[in-house]
């Protein structure tokens, strides 16, 4: 008689055990199961990274189109699923300019020099572009309203840590700053006002509101992002008067108003 392999040996589990025995034997389906659905989902975030649309916005704290760009309008990238596809960089100098001695002075006065190396600290000591993005979100949103001396209150506000201040007091502010004015002063063609808004290396100028159609149009991802049929044919609504005419709601370079927070 022919001996039947060991391996083969075995006896169903008792009645009080069977449940388990079938999860045991179910787990391995379940895991090749995971090994079919999960590359879809991670291909799709993997081709959103390799193909994110770099958004660099040069501003300044004080200058009101620039808040109200931060505020009403580059906000909708976090209101969408557009910022799934776009690396945005925040870089606040703006019109500033350095001293013979290295000091900063800035279009709007000392404050806004100030400001600005407090949202170039959050910048660096956010690393999260979402974090960094509140927080400075809320501070503009309060220069807008005229509340510009109340920008404490968004540590509490964003329920972030006071990181900035440390970085502001101990000077790496100053060097971040430093570093900024370099990177803006190199802008290629230079910038004439702010906000000043490149796509890609491509700097819109005074067509700066259509940044969603640039960054759709830049996207080369296998699908477009929802944000890209949502938002991209309103943008230029904020441009228009009353006579359907198109302003420039900018903060030119060389025009100063020395503007200081009570």
């Amino acid at each position: 008689m022919m001996k039947m392999p060991s391996f083969l040996h075995y006896s169903l589990p008792p009645p009080r055990s069977f449940f388990y025995f079938c999860l045991l034997l179910l787990l391995p389906l379940l895991l090749l199961l995971l090994l079919f659905v999960a590359p879809s989902s991670s291909s799709s975030s993997q081709d959103n990274n390799n193909n994110k649309v770099t958004l660099s916005l040069y501003y300044e704290s004080l200058c009101p189109f620039c808040g109200d760009f931060i505020v009403n309008h580059l906000v909708k990238l976090f209101q969408t699923d557009l910022i799934n596809i776009v690396n945005l960089r925040l870089v606040p100098w703006g019109n500033a300019w350095l001293a013979p001695d290295g000091t900063f002075l800035c279009q709007h006065g000392n404050d806004e020099c100030f400001l600005n190396t407090i949202e170039a600290c959050a910048v660096t000591v956010y690393p999260n572009v979402a974090q960094h993005f509140r927080f400075i979100h809320c501070i503009e949103n309060l220069t807008l309203e005229g509340r510009q001396n109340q920008w404490v209150n968004c540590f509490q506000m964003t329920g972030l840590p006071k990181l900035p201040l440390d970085c502001y007091t101990n000077g790496n502010g100053k060097n971040i700053e430093q570093k900024f004015a370099q990177e803006t002063t190199q802008l290629n063609p230079p910038h004439r006002f702010v906000p000043w808004v490149v796509v890609n290396n491509q700097a819109l100028q005074e067509d700066y509101p259509n940044f969603v159609n640039y960054i759709c149009k830049a996207y080369k991802g296998k699908s477009k992002p929802d944000g890209c049929r949502s938002l991209s044919t309103r943008t230029y609504d904020m441009m228009k008067d009353g006579n359907n005419s198109f302003q420039k709601p900018v903060c030119y370079v060389g025009h100063v108003k020395n503007l200081t927070l009570p």
